[in-house]
């Protein structure tokens, strides 16, 4: 008789992976906190078009109506673009921290830093005040994921989760 798959032995059973310690299950919250406020942030974009129009017009008045609309709607598709990929970025770091892995950590960390460079930027140019207050809002979301990644029990848990078992 022919039995295609071996019933016992030949495979040794997969390492059990430790499970998240808190300061990891609670970065991993606020990662998908964070994709939450990118989200409202997109939909203030979207809800604030018709600012756009004014603020580019306001920054060239010589250009002409179709110049500003080509403006705004590569602004917006900008926005949206950048905007998704962000919620993205949030689910995905997420997802891959709870897992245990290290790459995701460090990548983190990288794109926290960018965030940083980015909202620095941002200060020196004018914009309303909410969007402002969310784009904080969501760094300081990524500092405290950030934090707690990088705490003792947490590297305990990416150390083993990387050792095979």
């Amino acid at each position: 008789m022919y039995q295609p798959y071996p019933t016992s032995g030949g495979q040794p059973p997969e390492p059990v992976r430790p499970e998240a310690p808190t300061p990891v299950q609670n970065a991993v919250k606020l990662m998908y906190a964070g994709a939450a406020l990118s989200a409202i942030s997109l939909i203030i974009t979207l809800v604030t078009i018709g600012s756009l129009r004014t603020a580019i017009h306001n920054a060239d008045p010589t250009l002409t109506p179709a110049k500003v609309h080509s403006a705004e709607v590569a602004a917006v598709a900008v926005a949206v673009i950048f905007g998704l990929i962000g919620i993205g970025l949030w689910i995905w770091m997420a997802y891959a921290n709870k897992a245990g892995k290290n790459w995701a950590r460090i990548t983190a960390t990288v794109f926290f830093a960018l965030d940083t460079l980015s909202v620095l930027a941002s200060l020196r140019q004018a914009e309303p005040v909410l969007t402002r207050v969310v784009s904080i809002l969501i760094w300081l979301t990524g500092l405290g994921a950030i934090i707690l990644l990088w705490r003792r029990e947490s590297s305990e848990f990416f150390a083993a989760s990387k050792t095979p078992k």
